[in-house]
C-alpha cells in the first residue's frame, strides 16, 4: 500500500481510528483493535516517585521538533520494529504538514530519548518511544503530558497496553468509548506547539 502521497487519506484513517503500522514482511496495513489505552491528562495521571527525584534534579532539557528524523529512527531502532523506511517518511509529510510532531529529552548535546505523535484537533496519538540514555523517556512522557495540558488537548491515545504505560496511569477503554472521544477531540481547534 503507497501512502506516501495521499496526506489526505493517511488524515482521515487516523481520524476514523485506525492506525499504521509495518508488518514483518515491512508492508504498511491500517489497524484498530477492539479495545484503545489511553494516557490520562488529569489527576489520575501518575508516575513513579523515583522520576519525581529525577525531575527535581533537571538532568534532562526538552524540546519540540528539534530532531524529528532522528526520534523517528530512534524509535525504530530497535530488535524487531513496525515503523518501517515507509512509515517514517509519512511521519515526515505529516510532520511538514503540522500533523506529526517529536518531544524531545536532552542530556547537554545528547538526544536522550523521545516520543513520536500525532496531533489532529485536541489528540494526540502517540505512535512510539524510544530512550539513549535511561530514563529519557519517561521524563519525555511527564513533560509531554504537562505541554499536552497547557494547550488544552484533551485525549492523549497511545493505542496499546503495555507494563510501561501502566506505571503512568494508562488506562483501556472499549473501541466505542474510544470513537466518541476521539471526535469530541476532533472538533476542538487546539495548537501543539504555539
Amino acid at each position: 500500500m503507497k501512502l506516501i502521497n495521499n496526506l489526505e487519506l493517511i488524515i482521515k484513517g487516523y481520524t476514523q481510528g485506525y492506525f499504521l503500522m509495518g508488518d514483518e514482511f515491512k508492508v504498511l496495513n491500517w489497524y484498530s483493535s477492539y479495545q484503545r489505552t489511553l494516557i490520562p491528562l488529569d489527576e489520575r495521571f501518575r508516575y513513579p516517585k523515583s522520576l519525581q527525584r529525577i525531575l527535581n534534579q533537571e538532568q534532562f532539557s526538552i524540546s519540540i521538533n528539534k530532531k524529528f528524523l532522528e526520534v523517528c529512527q530512534g524509535c525504530a531502532e530497535r530488535e524487531t520494529t513496525w515503523i518501517t523506511p515507509e512509515l517514517i517518511q509519512i511521519y515526515y509529510q505529516l510532520h511538514l504538514n503540522g500533523f506529526a510532531h517529536s518531544f524531545e529529552t536532552w542530556q547537554g548535546d545528547q538526544l536522550a530519548g523521545g516520543i513520536l505523535g500525532i496531533a489532529i484537533g485536541s489528540a494526540f496519538i502517540g505512535e512510539s518511544m524510544f530512550y539513549r540514555i535511561p530514563n529519557g523517556s519517561k521524563v519525555a512522557m511527564v513533560k509531554l503530558v504537562e505541554h499536552l495540558r497547557s494547550v488544552k488537548f484533551t485525549l492523549f491515545d497511545v493505542q496499546l497496553q503495555n507494563n510501561h504505560l501502566e506505571r503512568f496511569g494508562s488506562y483501556v477503554i472499549n473501541n466505542n468509548e474510544y470513537k466518541r472521544l476521539l471526535c469530541e477531540a476532533l472538533n476542538n481547534t487546539c495548537f501543539f506547539i504555539n
